[in-house]
C-alpha cells in the first residue's frame, strides 16, 4: 500500500494536482472526510516535512481506507494492483460527485435569477457530459478493439478506457515483447466466432487490441500470479522480464513511436500472492530512492535490473517488478 502511495507521490503531475486540490479546499471546512481529502492531507504532510530522513505514517489514510472497503480491513496480504485500481477509481468518483454538486449549485443560482428560461442556453432537463477529472488526465488512455470479419472484411471498432495495462508475461522476455503480444492478432473461430452485423450471422474473424490514446502516465501491471488448475491455487511467476528506463510505445493506432521514462517500480517480494511484502524504487530529481517500509535509501539506477526476475524456473530470487510507472517524455517537455 505504502509503495503505491510513494509511486503516486513521485508522479509529479498527479502530486501537483493533489496538492493544488488540498490548498484550495483546506480552508473551506465544510467538506466531509473521504479518500481524496485523506490522501491530499498525507501528500501535504510529506511535502512540508522538514526532516530529510524518516517517513510519515499514513494512519488517517489507512483508517479511512478500512472504513471505505472491507477488503483492506483484514491482516491478510493485500494485492498492490488491486489497491491502486480501487484508489484511482475512488478518487474519480469523489471528484465527479464534487463536480456534479458544484454544477447543480450553479444551476440553482441561475434558476433563481432566471426561473422562466433555459440555463446558459441549454434546454431544460439537458445534462452536460462530465468533464474529465485530473486523475483521468494523468492516467487514462483509450484502447480500441478492432475486429475484422473474414467473410465481408468489415472492421468493427470498439473503444474502452484504461488506467493501467495488465500484461501476460513469458520467461526471458521484455516489456516491449509483452506489449507486442498484447496487440497481436487473434483469430476467432469455432465456438468463439464473431457476430457480424453486416453478415447478420456468426463468422470467423480476426481481432487485435491497439492503443488509440496513450496516457500521460503509463502504468503497467505484470501478471505474475497465475492460477494453476492442477494445484487449485495461484502460483507466482518469477520470470525474468526486462523493463527499460526508456520505453518506446509501438502498438498505437497511428503507429507513432511514443517515448516514456520509468520513474517508479513496485516490487513484490515473496513466493505467492497471499503472503509477501512490497518495496518500491522511485526516481526523484534524477536520483533513485529505495523504499522498504520505514527504510529509505538512495540507490543507483542499475538497481532496477535486480528486479527483472529470474532466468531460471526455480530460483531463490522472489523480488520481482510487479507494477511499473512510466511518464510520457512529451508530457515532461
Amino acid at each position: 500500500m505504502y509503495t503505491n502511495i510513494m509511486a503516486l507521490y513521485f508522479c509529479v503531475p498527479f502530486r501537483d494536482q493533489l496538492l493544488e486540490y488540498y490548498a484550495s479546499n483546506k480552508n473551506t471546512g465544510d467538506g466531509e472526510e473521504n479518500m481524496l481529502t485523506c490522501l491530499a492531507d498525507l501528500f501535504s504532510q510529506i511535502s512540508n516535512q522538514k526532516k530529510k530522513t524518516g517517513v510519515i505514517a499514513p494512519k488517517r489514510f489507512i483508517q479511512r481506507l478500512k472504513k471505505q472497503n472491507e477488503i483492506f480491513r483484514s491482516y491478510m496480504h493485500q494485492d498492490a494492483h488491486e489497491f491502486l485500481n480501487f484508489l484511482l477509481n475512488e478518487l474519480v468518483d469523489i471528484l465527479e460527485k464534487e463536480h456534479n454538486a458544484e454544477r447543480e449549485s450553479l444551476q440553482n443560482i441561475s434558476l433563481q435569477k432566471n426561473s422562466n428560461g433555459p440555463i446558459n442556453g441549454q434546454p431544460n432537463g439537458s445534462h452536460k457530459e462530465l468533464a474529465a477529472t485530473w486523475v483521468h488526465k494523468c492516467f487514462q488512455g483509450i484502447l480500441t478493439n478492432e475486429t475484422r470479419c473474414l467473410r465481408c472484411e468489415t472492421v468493427t471498432d470498439r473503444d474502452e478506457t484504461f488506467f493501467d495495462l495488465s500484461l501476460d508475461i513469458e520467461q526471458n522476455s521484455s516489456i516491449t515483447s509483452c506489449l507486442k503480444n498484447f496487440s497481436s492478432t487473434e483469430t476467432l473461430n469455432a465456438e468463439d466466432k464473431f457476430f457480424c452485423d453486416k453478415c447478420c450471422s456468426l463468422q470467423e474473424a480476426q481481432k487485435r487490441m491497439k492503443i488509440k490514446k496513450p496516457p500521460n502516465i503509463l502504468v503497467i501491471h505484470l501478471k505474475r500470479f497465475k492460477y494453476i488448475e492442477q494445484l487449485q491455487r495461484y502460483k507466482k511467476l518469477s520470470y525474468r522480464v526486462v523493463f527499460p528506463l526508456e520505453l518506446k510505445l509501438l502498438n498505437t493506432v497511428d503507429n507513432s513511436d511514443l517515448e516514456y521514462s520509468l520513474f517508479a517500480v513496485v516490487v513484490h517480494v515473496g513466493s505467492g500472492p497471499n503472503h509477501g511484502h512490497y518495496i518500491s524504487l522511485v526516481k526523484s530529481h534524477n536520483h533513485w530512492l529505495f523504499f522498504d517500509d520505514e527504510n529509505v535509501e538512495m540507490t543507483d539506477e542499475s538497481m532496477v535490473q535486480a528486479f527483472f526476475g529470474s532466468p531460471q524456473e526455480f530460483s531463490g530470487n522472489t523480488d520481482n517488478g510487479y507494477i511499473l510507472f512510466y511518464e510520457s517524455l512529451a508530457e515532461k517537455s
